[in-house]
């Protein structure tokens, strides 16, 4: 019984110098790029473990070496509630020194530091383009790495996040609780390998590291990610309980790679605006030789007490910046330019290019903004020409190298007629932006309209929600707003989350939106410019949708706050096939609407000629019913204020609309004041 007790005592203590050993060779072999042993050496080690392992199964522990790739592939991630919020930092638009001038200057400001104070404290660090992870550490063992998602809820990714070498799965302190807070991502080299295997593979190819680093995080098989080479960088904490933390945050990332958890070294405590400038330059300069990708520089205010002085502005730290540097450019070839349709009906020319490799991803296709942008720049396809990606992002092209321009080139002109529905393109007046006038008609914009139009105060279809709509569109059920008033039973009921008591819920609001008013209808159209407000007044005014789709642009100007660009779109709408045959549709699908006499607009009345705003939360009245007792004084509401503005009724939590009044000398009142107006 002695010997037997000996083995797994002897076991247990060969076990933990393995584990340990193979952790200090991942740190330095994955962390500080400096292997210790050779890869035979290592190989061994790691072998002898796992013999030892599989003999003694009951001395398996979570944190071993052994354990980084494993378990069964999952269906789906849990969300994960973040005790302490990831938030996102705000970034400096000036890619120059001036945005780390003008940040200096903010913390100067803000902690009321005049011109003999001496500069603030900084540590200046890299900006990593990866994804953003915290790791949970108890009593020093990881337990869970979950991803940002929106800040306050992320995805549980442990089991993926154990397969990153240079995360350690057990720190060398034991803390009661430590959230690290870092950058999963790619190096250069491995992302170039990575592709080179997915070619010759011929799989689909990785637009560069980031997009890399992210699909391999979510794999629902740890066993993808763990052949995905990624590195992890900590850059702060979240929650922390029995450790205690330093006064400042260059000394709590020194802390980090004290517990062995890797930080980027090339990180810098300086002083001033100086010391911020020098730090962004020097990284940028060395920007291309980095193994890693980054889009600029973290700036952070060092002292822990002065951050909690500063304090956040709605969810960024006031203490904190990213500095990004300027976009990278490149040449290429413009192939063709295809023009898109938008929800909203506008048409963007979209470049085709000839690939090439820019800003840390492949560019084949770039946004031309609108023709303007194009004639501007005599951009002509054929050309060879300068593509950027617009912070780092979005790539769009610059301009065109004159003296590589080949003979043939051809110039590009907007369509007259829509490519999505053929309804006529029209640009108005003053504007860049040409769009489509079949908004009822059009493929590219029919969810867009169907949403507006089964609005709350439109048709007011309730349940009728953006995944319906799409899935009433996608699978061609619902071409233009007359089909809404066609469906059945079986045909909802057979949609994916749609049981048949939703589906029968649904069906009863459409019946009930069958009969609705013409001011409603109106609105529904979706006519450019028009409102609920300027509806209204042509329902009143015309009485009939017959007579408002006869009138022309000088019967329109008669009502009351149309000018001519509203009338001129009116005349357009109604003037294309398509939106006249879909309001015949709706009319054979059995939908009414109130009709009436044409009517001058109120002319008596308290608040007669008046244009009202209203802000806040009034005590009593709703929005509704406060606009309702308006219009019956003879007023107007609008929904914004400018110089039109002839009163603000203001209620509890009045914003931007209340100081623009001010601003604007607006008069203001509460609503005992409205109700003592109307009254009189």
């Amino acid at each position: 019984m002695r010997a037997n007790s000996e083995a797994p005592k002897r076991a247990r203590e060969r076990i933990e110098r393995l584990r340990r050993e193979i952790e200090r060779h991942d740190h330095a072999y994955y962390v500080l790029n400096a292997p210790t042993v050779p890869d035979a050496e290592y190989d061994r080690l790691f072998a002898e473990l796992q013999a030892l392992e599989a003999q003694h199964p009951e001395l398996v522990t979570p944190d071993s070496p052994t354990q980084r790739v494993g378990g069964a592939p999952s269906s789906a991630f849990a969300e994960v509630v973040h005790t302490v919020p990831m938030l996102s930092i705000h970034t400096e638009t000036d890619t120059s020194d001036n945005g780390a001038i003008a940040f200096d200057a903010r913390i100067r400001r803000e902690l009321q530091l005049g011109p003999d104070d001496p500069p603030v404290e900084y540590c200046a660090e890299m900006k990593f383009d990866g994804v953003a992870l915290s790791l949970r550490y108890e009593h020093g063992v990881l337990v869970r790495g979950a991803t940002r998602g929106n800040g306050m809820v992320g995805e549980d990714v442990t089991a993926n996040v154990r397969t990153i070498r240079s995360i350690p799965l057990r720190l060398r302190a034991a803390p009661p609780l430590v959230e690290v807070r870092g950058e999963a991502i790619m190096l250069k080299r491995d992302f170039e390998r990575l592709n080179e295997r997915q070619a010759a593979a011929r799989e689909k190819l990785f637009a560069n590291p980031r997009n890399a680093a992210a699909g391999s995080l979510r794999q629902l098989d740890p066993a993808i990610t763990a052949r995905r080479p990624l590195h992890f960088f900590a850059y702060g904490v979240g929650a922390v309980q029995g450790w205690a933390m330093p006064p400042t945050h260059a000394q709590l990332l020194d802390a980090l790679t004290e517990l062995g958890v890797p930080v980027e070294p090339q990180r810098a405590v300086v002083h001033g605006a100086e010391g911020l400038v020098e730090f962004h330059r020097r990284i940028g300069a060395r920007r291309a030789e980095l193994p890693f990708e980054i889009d600029g520089v973290v700036y952070k205010v060092n002292r822990f007490d002065l951050q909690q002085r500063l304090g956040f502005v709605t969810r960024e730290p006031r203490w904190a910046v990213a500095h990004k540097y300027p976009a990278q450019e490149a040449v290429t070839t413009l192939l063709d330019i295809e023009v898109q349709v938008g929800r909203t009906g506008a048409l963007t020319p979209v470049a085709r290019l000839a690939p090439v490799f820019v800003g840390g991803t492949t560019v084949a296709n770039a946004t031309l903004h609108n023709e303007d942008f194009i004639r501007e720049r005599d951009i002509r396809i054929g050309d060879a020409v300068i593509v950027r990606r617009a912070g780092d992002v979005i790539p769009e092209i610059v301009g065109i190298v004159p003296e590589r321009r080949p003979a043939g080139t051809r110039i590009f002109r907007m369509p007259t007629k829509c490519p999505a529905c053929g309804s006529a393109v029209f640009r108005e007046e003053g504007e860049k932006v040409a769009r489509c006038t079949g908004g009822l008609v059009c493929p590219a914009q029919r969810k867009q309209a169907l949403l507006h139009f089964a609005g709350r105060r439109a048709f007011d279809i309730e349940g009728l929600g953006e995944k319906l709509v799409d899935q009433l569109v996608d699978a061609g059920l619902v071409r233009t707003p007359a089909d809404l008033f066609r469906l059945g039973l079986g045909t909802l009921a057979n949609l994916e989350r749609m049981a048949e008591k939703s589906a029968a819920n649904v069906l009863a609001a459409i019946d009930k939106a069958r009969h609705t008013t013409l001011e409603r209808l109106i609105f529904a159209l979706g006519i450019r410019h028009v409102g609920e407000s300027t509806a209204r007044d042509l329902a009143a005014h015309f009485g009939s949708l017959d007579r408002l789709m006869a009138a022309d642009e000088a019967q329109l100007l008669e009502v009351p706050d149309v000018g001519p660009v509203v009338a001129a779109s009116i005349v357009r709408f109604f003037a294309e096939p398509h939106n006249r045959e879909a309001i015949e549709q709706l009319r054979a699908a059995g939908v009414t609407w109130q009709e009436g006499r044409p009517q001058r607009m109120r002319s008596l009345g308290a608040l007669a000629g008046k244009t009202v705003v209203l802000t806040g939360t009034l005590p009593t009245l709703s929005r509704d019913e406060a606009s309702e007792l308006i219009r019956a004084a003879g007023g107007r509401t609008a929904t914004s204020v400018s110089k039109k503005t002839d009163l603000v009724v203001a209620g509890e939590e009045a914003g931007s609309k209340l100081e623009r009044a001010r601003e604007l000398g607006v008069p203001v009142i509460d609503e005992a004041e409205l109700r003592r107006m109307l009254k009189g």
